[in-house]
């Protein structure tokens, strides 16, 4: 029953204590004051009714010149129907809501007497008051301005107009609010998803403004960091070459004896698994210190690495859409699929490729963030599997740990830096076992 989002509960907080204080000032008019007036204007009406017919029932020859002082100074039109008989008929009540017929039929049951009906209903300006005399019937019509009081009409007009006008005010001040904390809601997860957009305009209330601040600060450092580790990473990455550089030509120089063979070839195949380690740093450092997200084709990028993959002696499949469009860093997600093509053939002869688009999974999306609302396909996804030996589900979780390897001859960095590459563009990888025997590894990345 409660809003779930911040301007329906907003809202509450703000017209339902001023509603209740509408409905407060509203019971106690109606329980008070319209009471007292109520009662006032019938038993003044009663009175003068009671005084009429007690005038009219003792002096019944002088009943004309009683009628006409009674219409020129009590504003009342008076009739006498001879010999008639009283015979009160059910009427329905004029106003339910309001006192008028009970005060009125209550007062004049206290001052008459005698038998006694109102009819409300047959003439919109007067109520028809007839009393029941000893030779007829006392018709008297009375004004309902007499009964009535305009200050009803005024005090439901300004409660219902009031009420509107803070609800209206209410309802634009508060969405002007929740609008700024939307944006930043926004930006907050387009930075999140690897989407550089720049600063954002402080707007709002004080602490919107301070929060909007707050965030364009936290994305400064965060884009320093970013930029120091990858300077970092490639200045070290270049400069460890030149070293190994030079143990790869001593080597080479070195006399070959049947001693020192082994021994040679052991410390060749080690520099060049550090210069393979090197180069995968510095691509990657590369790639994520200059490319910006832009739109692009997923299911053509992913085309293009099967075939390369199969140009190096993969038998690799694709299935899927010919297009699907989602913002990207075309570079890294390349080095993030060869990684993962390039593990598959390394370790299995058969690879199968899908791709999909497809709903966002209730929950978790993996990477601890929580799903996309709205219709339609929000994740794209890439299974790559193969019929290899796989990974053990208790190892899965390590094989994303940098230079953790499982078979010889590799870096343990591929996993690594394609797990990064994912989760900068707001998705994640996984790994599973494969309809195939062997590994399936799930990407999944955000449209």
């Amino acid at each position: 029953m409660i809003p779930q989002d911040l301007l329906g509960r907003s809202l509450l907080i703000i017209l339902v204590p001023m509603i209740l204080l509408q409905v407060v000032a509203l019971l106690l008019f109606y329980g008070s004051h319209l009471d007292v007036i109520s009662r006032r204007l019938a038993g003044g009406v009663a009175g003068e009714v009671a005084m009429i017919a007690d005038f009219a029932r003792r002096d019944p020859e002088d009943r004309a010149s009683l009628f006409r002082d009674a219409s020129w100074r009590l504003d009342l039109a008076l009739a006498f129907e001879d010999g008639a008989r009283l015979t009160p008929v059910a009427r329905p009540a004029w106003m339910p809501l309001l006192p008028l017929e009970e005060d009125l039929d209550h007062a004049l049951r206290e001052r008459l007497g005698r038998p006694f009906d109102t009819d409300w209903q047959s003439d919109p300006r007067s109520v028809i008051i007839r009393v029941q005399l000893p030779d007829g019937v006392l018709h008297v019509e009375a004004p309902r301005k007499r009964l009535f009081s305009t200050t009803l009409y005024v005090f439901v007009v300004w409660l219902v107009g009031s009420a509107l006008l803070l609800s209206t005010v209410a309802i634009l001040f508060m969405k002007n609010q929740v609008r700024s904390l939307k944006r930043l809601a926004e930006a907050a997860e387009r930075f999140g998803l690897g989407r550089d957009f720049g600063r954002i305009r402080p707007e709002g209330a004080t602490e919107v403004r301070q929060a909007a601040s707050a965030f364009n600060r936290m994305q400064d450092r965060i884009r320093r960091f970013i930029a120091q580790r990858t300077e970092m990473l490639a200045g070290i990455s270049h400069d460890l070459r030149t070293p190994l550089t030079r143990m790869r030509l001593a080597l080479a120089i070195l006399p070959a004896t049947p001693e020192t063979e082994a021994d040679v070839a052991g410390l060749t195949a080690d520099v060049e698994e550090m210069e393979r380690m090197i180069a995968a740093y510095l691509a990657f450092a590369r790639d994520e210190g200059a490319e910006q997200s832009r739109s692009g084709d997923l299911a053509r990028l992913v085309r293009e690495e099967a075939a390369k993959a199969r140009r190096s002696g993969a038998a690799a499949e694709v299935e899927g859409p010919a297009s699907l469009m989602l913002p990207m860093r075309a570079d890294s997600l390349r080095r993030c699929l060869g990684n993962l093509l390039d593990n598959a053939r390394r370790h299995a002869r058969r690879i199968v490729v899908s791709i999909a688009a497809a709903q966002q999974p209730t929950g978790s999306d993996g990477a601890g963030r929580r799903p996309h609302a709205g219709p339609g396909p929000t994740w794209a996804e890439v299974t790559v599997d193969d019929d290899g030996p796989g990974i053990p589900e208790a190892a899965r979780e390590d094989a994303f740990r940098p230079f953790f390897s499982g078979a010889p001859g590799g870096t343990g960095l591929g996993l690594a830096i394609a797990r990064d590459i994912a989760r900068a563009h707001g998705g994640d990888l996984l790994l599973e076992d494969s309809p195939l025997g062997g590994l399936r590894v799930r990407l999944r990345l955000p449209v």
